[in-house]
């Protein structure tokens, strides 16, 4: 955990029994209908087509020698698709959420290993910072800026004022970054934060591990097709990063129409270090869900079009978010607290296009 961590205080009594009245209602629809909390056996045939269709377009490049055109679109289709395996599958079992069982858990949570990127860095980046403090300036990692991109309110620069413009492309290159450097960044930032309170010897083995699966990585991408199937080096290199362009462009767009989106708040803790509302409330004001009935999109995106569900119950499979939305959005009513959505897709991406643009046009510092 961080140093000095935010706390959410709840001063509203008569919004105080929320959490405990909806997690009530949550729990009772699970116990009535019989079902468990976890993936059924949707989940699983969305798993083996997801990594199917992450791995099969590779193979046929390598072992069939695809003309130069359709190797290119064949890395895209596998970009494509490690987008679904991190949103649907490496997500939900880094959770906890897809199986009761621990150990199917930790194996697919480790598909997240096979797309480049440390399952352990992930869990202190994604699980506890930004579940706990989702939209806190300097506490949730996943809305700091990004190189030219701002995604707070604040300290904007003249480029900023065009952030809405050329903020597609830089999304698209994110996951080549996380791939080449931001696990071995995060890992020493972690580390003098006090996010991460391993002891030096266990943070050696854990950067060792994270340099063999880089390396296992980066071999099977790079060496085996070039050194022993023979594909052309270039091919490699720029199917690699249209891969990674497609994945990139794909991963970043879905997170942002959650929380960077006009509905969203980012709230600033008080002097005394706290939230004035309850974790709960909070993650209601910070989280935006999208296109709820479009069942297409929900089973591409793992379910995080239904994001306030998620943040409220990370711990559900999100094959049941449709059923327990209706719950969420009842209860919240019922309770005086807002529910955020926009209607579809469309609707989601013109309010982050809005948000980038009034981002880009603040003078003023925290």
């Amino acid at each position: 955990m961080a140093r000095n961590p935010v706390k959410f205080v709840e001063n509203d009594p008569a919004k105080a029994a929320f959490f405990n009245t909806l997690r009530g209602r949550v729990n009772d629809y699970f116990t009535d209908n019989h079902i468990s909390k976890y993936g059924n056996g949707a989940m699983i045939w969305k798993t083996i087509i997801l990594l199917l269709g992450y791995t099969l377009p590779i193979a046929a490049i390598v072992l069939l020698h695809t003309p130069f055109g359709i190797s290119l679109l064949l890395w895209a289709v596998t970009g494509i698709f490690m987008a679904g395996v991190g949103m649907s599958v490496m997500h939900d079992a880094n959770h906890g959420a897809y199986s009761s069982n621990a150990t199917i858990n930790y194996l697919l949570g480790h598909t997240l290993s096979l797309c480049g990127g440390s399952v352990f860095n992930w869990k202190l980046q994604h699980n506890i910072l930004h579940h706990t403090y989702t939209n806190i300036v300097h506490m949730d990692d996943d809305i700091q800026d990004r190189l030219v991109l701002r995604f707070l309110a604040y300290r904007s620069k003249w480029y900023h004022k065009f952030q809405f413009v050329y903020a597609f492309l830089f999304y698209g290159v994110l996951t080549l970054y996380w791939v080449l450097l931001k696990d071995f960044i995060l890992h020493y930032s972690y580390i003098k934060r006090g996010v991460n309170s391993r002891s030096k010897k266990e943070n050696a083995i854990i950067l060792t591990r994270i340099i063999v699966m880089k390396a296992f990585y980066f071999t099977l991408f790079f060496l085996i097709p070039i050194l022993v199937f023979h594909v052309p080096t270039v091919e490699i290199i720029l199917g690699f990063l249209v891969m990674q362009f497609m994945a990139g462009l794909i991963l970043t767009v879905v997170f942002q129409l959650a929380h960077t989106v006009d509905e969203t708040t980012h709230p600033l803790p008080s002097d005394a270090n706290t939230i004035e509302n309850s974790w709960a409330i909070h993650q209601l004001n910070t989280t935006v869900n999208f296109s709820r009935k479009n069942k297409i999109l929900s089973w591409y995106v793992g379910g995080l079009n239904f994001q306030v569900e998620h943040h409220l119950f990370p711990g559900i499979c999100h094959i049941h978010y449709p059923e327990i939305a209706p719950i969420v959005k009842a209860t919240a009513e019922e309770f005086g607290i807002p529910y955020l959505e926009n209607p579809t897709f469309a609707d989601a991406l013109r309010s982050h296009v809005r948000a980038l643009k009034r981002f880009g046009h603040v003078e003023a510092a925290f």
